[in-house]
Order: structure tokens, then C-alpha cells, then sequence
């Protein structure tokens, strides 16, 4: 080792050792001596957000006795309240969930849904043609909210502990107030004038009436959130569906024009279903089903991959290797355009979208010359004819119980209006269905019929919570947040692992690309070499790099931001994605 590397070295660990209090972690800082970015360590498991403070509460809730999912829970509460821009009460998610004693996985959908109310064309203006600011900033475009449900179903399904002992923290939080960060600080002033158009937001989200944003080290208090989330504790689900909050938002609805009802609210239903399985190099993977798109399209793009028999040996973000990525996304997300929506309403073709002999079929068409144009490429099977702003947090407890959670409003604080009295954001997650088949969504992604709006409906996400198996135990859990990249994104670190064998931190960090079929052009993170990029441009690539004056409105600065724990040889190793303001892996 090099005197360089010596104290490089010396300086990490130190770092990672300071980072938690677990014994382990401080012994065994050394079993990541020789990685550039050593993940952080510990025999206890994880709690790793967004957010500092909502993943201390689920880490607290273990060290208090609780399993993953109770943690989990805790936490999305928690973050409802600390971290409003995507933390939420008033939007939606999805769940995924390895229980280690029954050596099962389940997939918990608690997905925003349509109101009875919405219809096919309720975002076309008098042309036909798609009216985004209908369909992304009004009351119009809030779907009937689903986190409340979803996370006391997890807890009263899979939890041991109960739902006031869970909730107090966050109760707490809004009651007696947080400090607030640079990244809280940071988000309301970019997000500000979204939020000056509702005087109830400006109330809980700005400081006074004048407007001005919070800064660094205020005390934020929320009353009214306090007493939603106190209705939640004492009541359960039925304190937010029925009753006070049911009455809040149906009234909020009436002042704006939206479209939830009573009876909108009070029909709401949490669905169990079951995962999608891949097998990528002998590991498991086991993904989110639709509607999500993430897990069928994680899996669709590892099974073309894999046919290449060596990508470790064309080096990491070489041009050979970018290369191959590119075009099993492009197929990927072609493939997403037109088969994805949801289940219930639409017959996905999981099963031949995940097969594969159609990914052989799919890489016979891929000339590794030449870049394919988007164009050229349809979705291939023979069959009759989303925001930035997602939070995702992963847990993995000591026992081995993992949970994997994705939860959102859409765009960042959503459609910018609050309930009224109720303390909590709307989401405009509307906006995911297809307005108008072949009408790209505020992430530029391209919906068909399968993904139309329909009353009780769910909308497509790009939301990919998953969790990786080797030798049928849990390996890996991740996810990101990110929109339209977050498949690509949650691809990479797996990749990362697996075929580069670098640690959570090392594969959350390292440069990512993204492509999505439309618009047909390569997004690359800095850090890939000019002279990969110069190769990719020869054959025929349009390549865009971060930072040079980009405008895609896809993208706001940067591919992805994961949270990742994985498990080896007995101890959990976690990263929390450095990029933005970073978020917080808790262990004890």
C-alpha cells in the first residue's frame, strides 16, 4: 500500500467509524481497508433515507426491539414530516418486503389511485391536445392518496409492534418541531414559487405570510400535521379515510375543483401482489410487479445482458460497455411505452416481457458497431395492440427481515396545494397515466392505452424497489428516487455489485448513464473519460453530460439517489447515495 493510500485510507475508516455506534462497525472498519469508499459496517442491520432524523427513527425502533418492518413504517411516517417534498401523507407507494423466517417475498401496492370521477380525457383541452398545467398543478390532478393505508398494512400484516408506538415519533416531530437543514433550506427555495400559489402551503411550508423560506437551524412545528397524525395513531387507517381528514380533503377538493369524494376515500385498498423474479449470474432478483415498470424492466435489461458473456472484462463505463447498456435500455423503455400500466385493468405480459428467449431475441437486434436509433426500435412483442422528487428508503434488520419502500408525490411537494387544516401536500400523481397516447409526462417518459386514465385506476411508476437474493438469502436492497431514471439507475448499482464486485458505497457512487428511448439521447454523469465519449459519438451516439448546460426536463442535475444495504458473510454493509445533500444510513 502506497503512503498515499496509507492515509487515504487512515482517513476513511475514521470517518466510517465515527458514522455509527455499533461496535461492529467501529472493529471492523478495516474489512473495507483496501476500497476507495468504504461502506459503513455494522452486525445490527440498517436504517438508510433521504433524511437523517426519519432514518434515526427507524433505527431507534429496532434498537427498541422492532423488526424491519416496523422500522420501515416509523420511518415513512417520520419522513412525512421532516421531509415534505417527497415524505408524505397525501401520496402513494410501493413496498417490498423479504421475510427471513418464512423465506418469502411480498410486494405491498399502495399506489395512488384514479377518483370515480376521472375519465379517459380529462386532460385534453379544446384541441385534443395534453394540458400538463391541468394535469400536473391543479386539484385536478391529485389521485386518491395511498401511503396512510399501505403503511398500516404493513404493520399490522408484517409489523410486531404497534401503530402508536411506531407513529410517536413522528408526532413528536411535527408537535414539537425539527431543526431545519441545508437540504430542507435548499428545497424550499428552489421549489418556492410552487408553493406561493396556496396560501395553506405557504403557511406550513414558508415562514409568515410575507413568504420568506425558512434557513438553516429554525425550528419548523406543524400543529396540524400533529393532529392528522395523531387521528392516524389513535384510529388507524380510518383516521385518515374517514371521518375529520376524509372531510379536510373532500373540502379542499371542492374549493380547487378536484375530483376525491367521501366515498373515494372510504373505497381506497391496499393490494398484496405478487413479486417479479429474475435470475441475473445465479442471484435472484425480486422486484416490484406492475404498476410498477421498474422490476419487469430491471429484469428485461439483466436478462440481455447477460447473454454478453464477460461485461467485466470491457471495463467499468468503458465505451463497449456503455455501449451494451444503452441498448438494452432503449429496448427496455421502448417495451415500457406500450405494455406497462395496471394489472387490474390491463394484461401486462410480465412473463414474456421477463423471458429469456425474448432477451436473446431482443440482442440479436443490437449492432455493437453502431448505435440503433430510437426511431428504428418498437416495442418487439407480438402481442395485439414519472418525479425526481421519490423518496426511497431501505431497512435490513439483524434477523434478516429486509423492506424495501418507494413513496411519492410526483413532482417535488407535489401539486404545490395542502389540505387545508390538515397539514399535508397533494400529490399530482395524475399526471403518470397517459393523458394522450404517444404525449410524454412531465419526465418526458411515453404512455399508450395501457397506461390511460380510468376511474379506480392505477398510474405506471418508474418506482423500482428491489431486493437481491444470493443463495436464497437477502444480499441486496436498493432503490432510488429520480423519475424516469430510476430503472437505469437501480440497474447500474446491481450491476455494479455483481459484475464489478465493488462495495455499496463504490457502486452508488460511480458515474451513471441513462437512456430511455425518447428523447434518443445518452445521458452520462461526469466521470466518464472524453475518450469513451468521443467513441460513443463515432458510432453514432447522442451523448449529453451533466453539467454542460443540460436542458432536459427529466433530469434536474443528477442520475438517481439510492439507498442500499447489503449483507455478506455476516455483517450489513450501507451507503446512503452521496448525491445532492446527503442522506443517512442509522445502525446501532
Amino acid at each position: 500500500m502506497t503512503f498515499l493510500r496509507q492515509l487515504l485510507f487512515i482517513g476513511i475508516a475514521t470517518v466510517a467509524s465515527m458514522a455509527t455506534t455499533s461496535k461492529a462497525a467501529q472493529s471492523a472498519s478495516a474489512i473495507d481497508g483496501y476500497d476507495l469508499f468504504p461502506a459503513q459496517v455494522s452486525e445490527n442491520g440498517f436504517v438508510t433515507a433521504q433524511e437523517r432524523v426519519a432514518a434515526e427513527v427507524g433505527r431507534d425502533i429496532l434498537a427498541a426491539g422492532g423488526n424491519a418492518v416496523d422500522a420501515a413504517v416509523a420511518t415513512g411516517f417520520a419522513l412525512a414530516v421532516t421531509h415534505p417534498q417527497a415524505g408524505n401523507l397525501g401520496g402513494g407507494g410501493f413496498m417490498m418486503v423479504y421475510l427471513a423466517e418464512e423465506n418469502r417475498a411480498v410486494a405491498i401496492d399502495f399506489r395512488e389511485m384514479a377518483p370515480a370521477g376521472a375519465t379517459r380525457d380529462m386532460y385534453l383541452d379544446q384541441n385534443g391536445d395534453a394540458d400538463f398545467a391541468t394535469s400536473q398543478f391543479s386539484h385536478l390532478s391529485a389521485g386518491v392518496p395511498g401511503s396512510v393505508m399501505g403503511l398500516v398494512y404493513a404493520l399490522e400484516t408484517y409489523g410486531t409492534m404497534s401503530l402508536r408506538e411506531v407513529i410517536a415519533p413522528a408526532i413528536l416531530l411535527a408537535a414539537r418541531g425539527f431543526e431545519v437543514t441545508y437540504a430542507y433550506e435548499a428545497s424550499l427555495a428552489e421549489y418556492r414559487s410552487g408553493l406561493l400559489i396556496d396560501q395553506s402551503s405557504v403557511e406550513y411550508f414558508l415562514e409568515g405570510l410575507d413568504g420568506e423560506a425558512y434557513r438553516v437551524g429554525d425550528i419548523v412545528v406543524q400543529k396540524d400535521l400533529a393532529r392528522t397524525l395523531r387521528d392516524i395513531s389513535r384510529e388507524g387507517a380510518k383516521g385518515f379515510y374517514e371521518g375529520r381528514v376524509a372531510e379536510l380533503i373532500v373540502a379542499e377538493m371542492e374549493r380547487g375543483g378536484g375530483l376525491i369524494t367521501l366515498d373515494d376515500l372510504a373505497t381506497y385498498r391496499v393490494i398484496e401482489r405478487e413479486p417479479v423474479y429474475g435470475i441475473y449470474r445465479g442471484y435472484e432478483i425480486v422486484a416490484m410487479p406492475p404498476p410498477s415498470s421498474g422490476g419487469i424492466h430491471i429484469i428485461q435489461m439483466l436478462n440481455i445482458l447477460e447473454g454478453y458473456e464477460d461485461l467485466t472484462a470491457l471495463g467499468h463505463n468503458s465505451a463497449d460497455y456503455i455501449h451494451r447498456l444503452v441498448e438494452a435500455m432503449r429496448r427496455a423503455y421502448a417495451d415500457r411505452s406500450q405494455y406497462l400500466g395496471d394489472p387490474d385493468y390491463y394484461a401486462v405480459p410480465t412473463a414474456a416481457l421477463t423471458d429469456k428467449a425474448y432477451a436473446e431475441e431482443l440482442r440479436s437486434t443490437i449492432n455493437l458497431r453502431r448505435a440503433n436509433k430510437s426511431l428504428d426500435i418498437r416495442p418487439g412483442l407480438d402481442l395485439p395492440a414519472e418525479s425526481p422528487q421519490t423518496t426511497h428508503y431501505s431497512v435490513m434488520d439483524a434477523e434478516g427481515n429486509t423492506v424495501a419502500v418507494a413513496t411519492t408525490l410526483n413532482f417535488s411537494f407535489g401539486s404545490g396545494y395542502s389540505v387545508d387544516g390538515a397539514g399535508f401536500l397533494l400529490n399530482n400523481e395524475m399526471d403518470d397515466f397517459s393523458a394522450k397516447p404517444g404525449a410524454p409526462n412531465g419526465y418526458g417518459l411515453i404512455g399508450g392505452t395501457a397506461n390511460a386514465i380510468e376511474a379506480g385506476k392505477r398510474p405506471l411508476s418508474s418506482m423500482s424497489p428491489t431486493i437481491v437474493l444470493k443463495g436464497g438469502k437477502p444480499f441486496l436492497v436498493t432503490g432510488s428516487r429520480g423519475g424516469s431514471t430510476i430503472i437505469t439507475t437501480v440497474l447500474q448499482v446491481i450491476l455494479n455489485v455483481i459484475e464489478f464486485d465493488m462495495n455499496v458505497e463504490e457502486a452508488s457512487r460511480a458515474p451513471r448513464i441513462h437512456h430511455q428511448w425518447l428523447p434518443d439521447v445518452v445521458v452520462l454523469e461526469p466521470g466518464v473519460s472524453n475518450d469513451t465519449q468521443a467513441i460513443l459519438r463515432d458510432r453514432g451516439f447522442d451523448i449529453r453530460v451533466l453539467g454542460d448546460d443540460l436542458q432536459l426536463g427529466f433530469l434536474q442535475g443528477r442520475i438517481g439517489r439510492t439507498q442500499t444495504i447489503m449483507y455478506d458473510d455476516g455483517y450489513y454493509y450501507s451507503s446512503s447515495d452521496p448525491r445532492g445533500s446527503r442522506g443517512y444510513s442509522a445502525t446501532y
